[in-house]
């Protein structure tokens, strides 16, 4: 978990910019954002102890706010917090927490300040535990720990199925190929200790919609069995009324 971070007074956060009106660097980098906090907001509906963002401003020092020196991560977890509506994430008024988990989604416009900046920003002054690194288009997924002793992060392994541990949240990261938003490809979806994607809301009402489907053909199935049996009794009675 990050460590709570001490810090001068500094602006409230209804003082500060929320947002820069740009918008992420291509529709699939918004789906796959949208993914990952969809999924996780879905699967964890009934808890109250966490928060996940995207595409947020994350404010720090009062340096930064100042200078409106905005840094915005991709996708973020908070741990042991609340779950309700923030404009951005600002350290100060949350105890002097930072995220747990950062998420930065690669482009060939960011993917040096996602390596270099951020990485520093997020390891040497927040202690971020975990920072994963994605790219929607080529697939390449890297995940990072944070280093206690020696300052910064170090690489983590994958494990045999190419996936990567989120040891705080207790679930995986890896590439699933699924057909969401109408694109086919290797999204990478949260994954429970059983290797099973998390799932999206319309996921879930999908397999619910074809449970409840194939409760109703047994059970007119059952049904039409039952009046198969029926006419069968009564044609029987009858051949013995006869005599």
């Amino acid at each position: 978990m990050s460590r709570p971070i001490e810090y001068p007074k500094t602006p409230r956060g209804d003082e500060l910019v929320v947002s820069d009106g740009e918008p992420m660097e291509t529709a699939r980098h918004h789906q796959q954002m949208m993914i990952l906090i969809e999924s996780l907001e879905c699967a964890w509906q009934e808890r109250d102890d966490f928060y996940v963002g995207g595409d947020m401003f994350l404010y720090f020092s009062e340096t930064q706010s100042r200078r409106n020196d905005f840094r915005g991560p991709d996708v973020f977890v908070a741990l042991n917090t609340t779950r309700r509506e923030r404009l951005a994430w600002v350290v100060w008024e949350e105890d002097g927490r930072a995220p747990d988990v950062i998420i930065e989604l690669l482009s060939a416009k960011t993917e040096h300040i996602d390596r270099g900046e951020k990485m520093r920003i997020y390891g040497r002054t927040l202690k971020v535990g975990e920072y994963f690194l994605f790219d929607p288009f080529s697939g390449v997924l890297e995940g990072y720990e944070l280093d206690g002793l020696r300052g910064g992060y170090r690489k983590k392994a994958e494990d045999s199925s190419g996936r990567l541990f989120c040891e705080q949240m207790g679930l995986f990261l890896g590439k699933v190929r699924s057909t969401l938003y109408g694109v086919e490809v290797e999204w990478l979806r949260w994954l429970d200790q059983h290797g099973r994607p998390l799932p999206m809301p319309i996921e879930r009402a999908n397999a619910e919609a074809e449970r409840a489907n194939a409760e109703a053909e047994r059970a007119n199935a059952q049904a039409a069995r039952a009046d198969r049996l029926a006419a069968e009794l009564a044609e029987l009675k009858a051949k013995l009324e006869r005599g």
